[in-house]
């Protein structure tokens, strides 16, 4: 569900031999290709005690730059650099990343292994490879085998294949994107990957929808995901995340925080921000064909 036709981009890493995290977001201002951008010059503190929000190049520390330099052209090539740069310290998720080959998920004429969102057709992009990563790392412990997860907005189908690599044939995901070319599109994506076994099986399955409403047939969930930014926590959401689960969610308009939610057992929330993040908005089918 990723929508209009900016490119959203956020994240954050530890580039060496810097030992303090890196907070940034980058803004495309329309969808374009993935050729480095102009560098953009921005002063820090040695601290960095804030997220800073630019417009064009990321700051200092580029992987974005790092991975133009160096022509990663493999899918293990990519997970190897999330590792190095901090991105990635499970190795589970690194497990998972290296099974689903990300260039079955980019469209032709990207280069799928580059650390930067690309267009997908439809007002809508695939997330950049360090956010999919901390989406996986913060949602890992509720991705066991045998666990149910929800991708809202799932877009070209590559974080709801993880998630299906992660929970295995005994647990349940879901994909929902509102763009039915995009879903026939997931779909045909997925059943070129390691994940295409439990597309077949049944336990993957990707669905045309309004991911705002979630997906009652299957909640409650373990772990839900959401790729783009809601004004505010849908309730249809928070209603069916599971005791004891989890949901990653961007939220806010302008500036946004991607939000760790946790159901206790006792169905209160506990709420606390990540990382500052630029997404699109999440928003209705007809809003986003039309690019607002």
């Amino acid at each position: 569900m990723r929508l209009s036709p900016a490119l959203a981009y956020g994240c954050y890493y530890s580039a060496p031999p810097l030992k303090h995290l890196l907070n940034f977001s980058l803004r495309h201002h329309r969808p374009t290709h993935s050729t480095p951008l102009l560098p953009t010059t921005l002063s820090l503190s040695s601290q960095f005690p804030n997220p800073n929000f630019v417009t064009g190049n990321c700051p200092f520390f580029r992987m974005e730059r790092f991975w133009a330099g160096s022509g990663i052209n493999k899918n293990k090539a990519m997970v190897e650099h999330l590792k190095t740069y901090g991105v990635i310290s499970s190795e589970k998720v690194a497990e998972v990343m290296e099974g689903i080959d990300r260039a079955f998920f980019v469209p032709d004429g990207n280069a799928p292994y580059y650390d930067s969102p690309m267009p997908i057709g439809y007002n809508a992009t695939i997330s950049a490879p360090h956010m999919h990563a901390t989406c996986l790392q913060l949602l890992e412990e509720n991705l066991q085998p045998g666990m149910h997860a929800l991708d809202v907005g799932s877009g070209t189908g590559y974080l709801t294949a993880c998630f299906a690599l992660m929970v295995g044939p005994q647990g349940r995901v879901v994909g929902v994107e509102h763009i039915p070319e995009l879903v026939a599109s997931s779909i045909s994506n997925i059943q070129k990957s390691a994940a295409a076994p439990l597309l077949k099986e049944g336990s993957l399955s990707v669905h045309a929808g309004d991911g705002r409403l979630g997906w009652p047939e299957h909640a409650p969930y373990d772990a839900i995901h959401v790729g783009a930014a809601a004004p505010e926590i849908p309730q249809a959401l928070i209603d069916q995340l599971k005791p004891g689960g989890r949901m990653v969610i961007p939220v806010g308009s302008i500036f946004q925080d991607l939000k760790v939610i946790d159901k206790n057992l006792d169905g209160s929330l506990s709420v606390r921000n990540e990382t500052s993040v630029r997404y699109v908005p999440l928003t209705s089918r007809d809003v986003q064909l039309r690019g607002g």
